[in-house]
């Protein structure tokens, strides 16, 4: 494992090409001896020209290898002169096997040269391990390799025999120093695991003069080298991954502590950084939001459950949504529209279960009491050591205390340090929660500085993820219009899209949807993000109206902010026409809302568009939206959908190729389509029934609509 990490870090750091980290294995006799000269030379130099030292740690390991390869570049160069015989194939077998093992002895060197010092230590045993192999593979080499059949000087040759010699009686080397920096390491993590915090003097004692971590730019390196591991190599580290998040968490609570944020050495507003940034931001929002099993969305709200019952038609909806419909006066099942035989709720069981499976695989809350500890006890996060939370614990204090009291720059690296810390984890969710960061990035939400702003409302919106601080972030007074404010006047494109998708994190609670909408030109900028904004702007702004659609109080302030217009508009738009087919769909529903769909002059061919070429999904929200659009709509809209070109073969492919939902709504508009052309046929008949017209094929008029 540890050479795949080896071989993989260094592609991932140095971005070379690919063939530089393959060493060929049928070079030709003719090259071989020119590529191995090449390849020791170049070790050799590395570390002797230049100025350049041998690594930071490992040194007397690299030091003595490097001499071996010295040794061996003497064998190289006097072979040049050799007129090989009858030899030469042993020979140039023997050069082969020398050429791989050189291409390790470089990537071994280059491995501790690149590789981060806390990750040094910690493999300190494994790697002079690596060291002592390569030592007695090149004894190995030497003891086979056919001397005395080749005409060499003396002096070469004595080089070789001491050489072989020495490789052969080395033992592995472990330097003492290096040693007992490892177990002090250990000792501070052993020290947070326990809730002790180190008193300052001996962090800076230890990463500053003993490591030689001095900078923001050194300890940002070695948090970077240490999350790479984790992601890269996880399941296959020792230590393991839980522990490495530990030193992490560690080395990022050092950062602030022994470094003053004035002393950031990124430029927080040049292009470079913003560019880098942007896809970042992108990549958390694709991160953040995961796509939810339909069976586990409750029919009436399309949210997630968290109580699933079932009814006595053997439907399922969530507790909340499915007892509101009842309190509301309604006798049938929502779904299916038969009467209830009772209203009695019995749990689903089943489901909950396959639910609470799928919420700790995606990392997400939760807020059932039956399974709050199950998932706690099991989730991602319980997979970070204790060491870690006390060290985000005590790194979140040191970035709240600059949220309050440091200048401008120092404000805009915490915000950017919470951003990041918020991204990973519920109990850094919690925490940072908890310390009381969140009115702190609400009063910065306003900064005149685009990426202090850009850096808090991305955290907000990762903080928002767990779900326990979107009532936090609700109740702090003002946040919400803060957040909205970003939306309409963002600094910048990403900051609005951020606000959008901020928007739709917390629409994820019910209650909050009709306080959203409610929110002074919140339903307005989101309209406007989803007719102007970019694709990413254009998802966030339709999940977001998909959100608020679902509460019904909200159709009104939807109709008045030009949603209508707006999802009719982008029907055509592949990257967000399901989402908006879908809203429309639920819009629809409501009489208000259907005059208003109906109203407008493209919304049936649009959405018998989607129909004819849209994805699986696509058709299935339009084909939903149409048959609700008839059911609510009025005789007029039903007329204008009847009467859509080529709706009756759409419909038959739907009810033959479609998802089940698909082929349920394409059968049921199947039938109300039936219904009028039947009707339209019979009043055609009636009409002309006084000249004496044969009404005998009036039963060919209907369209077939399969059992399902």
């Amino acid at each position: 494992m540890a050479s795949a990490a080896m071989f993989s870090s260094l592609r991932r750091r140095r971005s070379p090409t690919v063939e530089a980290f393959l060493a060929p294995v049928d070079i030709s006799d003719a090259a071989v001896l020119e590529t191995l000269r090449a390849i020791s030379a170049e070790v050799v130099s590395s570390f002797s020209g230049n100025g350049k030292t041998t690594p930071f740690f490992q040194r007397r390991n690299s030091r003595s290898l490097i001499r071996k390869i010295q040794v061996i570049s003497l064998l190289l160069d006097a072979l040049r002169d050799v007129e090989f015989a009858e030899a030469a194939p042993t020979v140039f077998l023997c050069l082969k096997e020398m050429h791989l093992l050189l291409y390790r002895c470089k990537i071994l060197i280059d491995y501790v040269d690149v590789s981060s010092k806390l990750w040094l230590l910690l493999q300190n045993h494994s790697i002079s391990g690596h060291f002592h192999d390569l030592n007695q593979e090149i004894s190995t080499l030497l003891d086979v390799f056919p001397l005395g059949e080749i005409s060499l000087s003396e002096d070469v040759k004595e080089h070789i025999e001491l050489l072989c010699n020495q490789a052969r009686r080395s033992k592995i080397f472990i330097d003492d120093h290096d040693d007992w920096l490892g177990l002090r390491l250990y000792h501070f993590f052993d020290e947070f695991d326990h809730g002790r915090i180190p008193e300052s003097t001996e962090l800076h004692n230890f990463f500053v003069e003993n490591l030689g971590i001095c900078s923001v730019k050194s300890c940002r390196a070695e948090i970077e080298f240490l999350e790479e591991m984790i992601v890269n190599h996880g399941g296959d580290l020792e230590p393991t991954a839980s522990i490495l998040y530990g030193f992490v968490a560690i080395m990022r609570y050092c950062r602030f502590l022994l470094f003053d944020s004035e002393d950031e050495e990124d430029e927080l507003g040049n292009w470079s950084y913003r560019t880098v940034k942007k896809g970042l931001v992108m990549q958390e929002i694709a991160e953040t939001f995961v796509a939810v099993p339909k069976d586990f969305c409750c029919p009436i709200s399309l949210d997630l459950m968290h109580d699933p019952v079932v009814i006595s038609t053997g439907q399922t909806y969530d507790r909340t949504s499915i007892s509101r419909w009842m309190q509301e006066g309604h006798c049938t099942c929502p779904k299916s529209g038969q009467m209830l035989a009772h209203t009695k709720l019995v749990p689903n069981r089943a489901l909950q279960k396959l639910m609470m499976q799928w919420c700790m695989g995606n990392g997400i809350a939760s807020d059932t009491p039956q399974n709050s500890d199950y998932v706690s006890a099991n989730s991602s996060s319980a997979l970070t050591s204790r060491a870690a939370a006390v060290a985000v614990k005590a790194t979140t204090r040191l970035l709240v205390e600059q949220l309050s009291n440091g200048s401008q720059r120092a404000m805009t690296v915490a915000a950017r340090e919470i951003r990041w810390l918020a991204k990973t984890g519920r109990a850094n969710r919690a925490c940072i929660a908890e310390s009381g960061a969140i009115p702190l990035l609400k009063t910065l939400l306003s900064s005149s500085n685009p990426v202090t702003q850009e850096n808090c409302i991305t955290a907000m919106l990762n903080l928002s993820i767990y779900e326990k601080n979107k009532s936090t972030i609700m109740d702090v007074e003002g946040c919400l219009g803060e957040i909205v404010g970003v939306l309409r006047n963002g600094h910048t494109t990403e900051a609005r899209e951020n606000a959008a998708a901020t928007l739709f994190s917390l629409s994820a609670v019910h209650d909050y949807k009709k306080l959203i909408a409610r929110e002074d030109g919140a339903v307005k900028a989101l309209v406007g993000l989803l007719k102007e904004g970019t694709w990413r702007g254009k998802k966030d702004a339709v999940t977001a109206l998909f959100n608020l659609s679902t509460h019904t109080e909200n159709c009104a302030s939807l109709i008045e902010a030009g949603a209508i217009a707006a999802l009719v508009e982008v029907l055509g738009q592949d990257e967000v026409s399901e989402e908006a087919a879908g809203v429309l769909a639920i819009i629809v529903r409501q009489p208000l809302g259907a005059a208003a769909v109906g109203g407008e002059e493209a919304t049936v061919s649009g959405l018998i568009g989607m129909m004819r070429c849209g994805t699986a999904r696509g058709k299935e929200n339009a084909v939903a939206a149409l048959l609700e659009l008839c059911r609510s709509g009025g005789a007029a809209a039903t007329e204008r959908v009847v009467k859509a070109p080529a709706l009756a073969g759409l419909l038959q492919s739907l009810l033959f190729t479609g998802t089940r939902r698909a082929r349920r709504k394409a059968a049921s508009l199947a039938r109300v389509f039936q219904r009028c052309e039947y009707a339209s046929f019979r009043y055609s008949l009636a009409g002309s029934s006084a000249v004496g017209m044969d009404t005998s094929f009036a039963g060919d008029a209907t369209m077939a609509v399969p059992v399902l």
